[in-house]
């Protein structure tokens, strides 16, 4: 297994926490990571709201790649 699909996985799973954590905020006015650690504000909050966002930011790469690449993006020309 090649690092980007391990760097994939770790990142999609994260996407997923953080999108079930906003549908209960969204829907129950109950953010679960918040209650967890401490509060918004608290600092294992924060780190966990970055890596969400760390993570959307990595998956957008998904976008650009073939399903049958290794990770690498190609270039045409």
């Amino acid at each position: 297994m090649s690092t980007n699909t391990v760097w994939d996985k770790l990142c999609l799973t994260l996407l997923i926490i953080g999108g079930i954590n906003w549908g209960l905020v969204g829907i129950f006015q109950f953010d679960l990571v918040a209650w967890l650690f401490g509060g918004t504000a608290s600092l294992l909050s924060r780190v966990v709201y970055i890596l969400v966002a760390v993570s959307a930011v990595w998956c957008t790469t998904l976008l650009f790649r073939d399903s049958e690449d290794s990770g690498e993006i190609r270039t045409i020309g």
